[in-house]
């Protein structure tokens, strides 16, 4: 079936304050007329940021054209037939990001019409003294962060962590977070691009204006989760086969994958697998071709596909629903 086969995508970048120049040297990432790119969306199926097939029979077709052809099918059989799913960047934050945090799935639904947010963090590459912020200091309570909020005193209670290139980071909806200056990440979420911002360092936009900040909704929905709380949430939907397994929750599932030569990937019904190449050269073979992926790029597999093999010297990751 001519609409089966690996299918290599479109990205849309993106160039907030914060951005930064990595992801346009070495990165096979183009942004024409710009000097800095924050945020190039390696997949993303949303009407206004739409990522496009780049190769084979279906060159030129928006992924939501692609889906509404050929079915919910080629997303999968657990896919409802709403929103896509799942949203995936790679991330350059030469400047902080603004303290934030994003709604569960109930709230988002009740007070924004919307879905919540959940999302992983892997880094890829990350400066001497790079940190991020990661959730309440322990033994913060709800009731402690909104009044230390409230009185101004917002930087009592966030966790810094610092970090380094290789680790994952999963943060469940609800939880406080930023991330610092001087780390280039690659980050699998939901399909959701709702966020409560509550500092953003005072930054002024081109137009001199300060970014709205939403403070009393973030103080609604942030929640002082322990270790173990994330990392039930973090595999809730199946434990760690192994290390390679980065998620398994309820909206995804990512592993790592180090290629060195050969190694079979199985793509079945349930759920496309989408490929973010983040070091090295290779390629994935299927149905006797072979599609070439390097650092930056990004293929679709379509749900059913079945087998392919990944090959080469390179570093992917998988994500899937």
């Amino acid at each position: 079936m001519k609409h089966l086969y690996p299918l290599k995508l479109s990205y849309v970048t993106k160039s907030p304050l914060w951005g930064g120049t990595r992801l346009l040297q070495g990165w096979n990432i183009v942004a024409e007329g710009k000097d800095t790119v924050g945020e190039a969306w390696m997949l993303t199926v949303r009407e206004k940021d739409m990522s496009v097939i780049q190769n084979g029979a279906l060159a030129g077709t928006r992924m939501s054209d692609y889906i509404t052809i050929y079915g919910g099918g080629v997303v999968g059989s657990a896919y409802d037939g709403g929103d896509f799913p799942l949203l995936i960047k790679l991330i350059d934050a030469t400047d902080r990001l603004s303290v934030q945090v994003h709604p569960d799935d109930d709230y988002a639904a009740r007070v924004e019409n919307d879905r919540g947010k959940t999302e992983m963090w892997y880094i890829v590459e990350a400066d001497e003294g790079a940190e991020i912020i990661y959730g309440l200091k322990d033994g913060m309570s709800a009731e402690q962060f909104r009044t230390a909020v409230r009185e101004g005193r917002l930087s009592e209670t966030m966790h810094h962590c610092p970090v380094k290139a290789g680790e994952t980071y999963f943060i469940p909806s609800g939880m406080l977070h930023a991330i610092g200056a001087g780390i280039l990440i690659a980050e699998i979420q939901q399909n959701c691009d709702l966020t409560y911002r509550v500092y953003d360092y005072e930054r002024r936009q081109p137009d001199g204006s300060l970014r709205e900040l939403h403070v009393d909704k973030a103080l609604d929905v942030t929640v002082p989760f322990t270790d173990a709380e994330v990392d039930a949430i973090r595999y809730e939907a199946g434990a760690p086969e192994n290390a390679a397994t980065l998620a398994h929750c309820r909206y995804f599932k990512t592993v790592k994958h180090d290629v060195e030569g050969a190694q079979a990937l199985v793509v079945d019904e349930r759920s496309f697998v989408f490929l973010l190449c983040l070091d090295g050269e290779g390629c994935v073979r299927y149905g006797g071709e072979e599609y070439p992926i390097c650092r930056g790029e990004g293929y679709y597999l379509p749900a059913g596909l079945g087998e392919v093999t990944l090959d080469g010297g390179i570093t992917l990751l998988s994500a899937q629903m």
